[in-house]
């Protein structure tokens, strides 16, 4: 997988339709895929919380450090038994979840990091969306690009309900679980008409999820 090659500002991706989503009052908040910490350094402007951050990049890992508490440098995966249990009012995985081997482990392992009422929180690309579904339906083609939903480095493609269904058959209980960055195109619901209007779900390159953790 090439990282190096992601286009300028890949790394430093504030995502503002993220933030909403962050519970009332959080004091702990880890961003899993952090990048330069540009994103988490605004959640610890915002809320004074105590911001960690884990990035398989180690360049953009070592400018993390320098603006929250506590960086990661390297694959999640490697240290997710390192993070104190009962910890985190909020876990995001911004667009990260579909890079990982096995995101299921990992949303399985990381829910025991959650305070009583934390949530992890995730976007994640939606297959479905009008121009990759388009794509494959009528081309008959499955391209990579460079970024977005059909993104070469991508190992895992969901949609809104199997986003759903993998959190759920992991325990969790769903919060929000709605399409983001809607597409401003007429095209999702010009396909839709012989549909009976039954397939938006192809306007949203992405779903939120919010999701807690019922501790036994």
């Amino acid at each position: 997988m090439d990282y190096e090659t992601k286009p300028d500002g890949y790394y430093d991706n504030i995502r503002d339709e993220m933030i909403k989503y962050l519970p009332d009052n959080p004091k702990t908040i880890i961003d899993i895929g952090c990048g330069n910490g540009a994103f988490a350094e605004v959640l610890k402007e915002q809320t004074k919380a105590e911001v960690w951050g884990i990035e398989y990049m180690d360049k953009e890992a070592q400018v993390a450090k320098d603006k929250l508490f506590k960086v990661y440098s390297g694959k999640c995966e490697d240290y997710i038994e390192e993070l104190p249990d009962n910890y985190f009012d909020a876990i995001y995985f911004n667009d990260v979840l579909e890079h990982l081997v096995d995101p299921y482990m990992v949303l399985d392992k990381i829910k025991h990091k959650l305070t009583k009422d934390g949530v992890v929180i995730s976007s994640i690309p939606n297959v479905r969306y009008h121009n990759t579904f388009m794509r494959v339906l009528v081309q008959k083609d499955w391209k990579y690009e460079d970024f977005g939903v059909m993104d070469r480095t991508h190992l895992r493609f969901f949609t809104k309900k199997s986003i759903k269904r993998a959190y759920e058959e992991l325990g969790y209980s769903i919060v929000t679980h709605e399409g983001i960055n809607r597409s401003r195109s007429i095209k999702p619901y010009l396909y839709n008409i012989p549909m009976l209007f039954t397939q938006l779900d192809i306007r949203y390159p992405q779903y939120a999820t919010v999701a807690k953790y019922k501790k036994s």
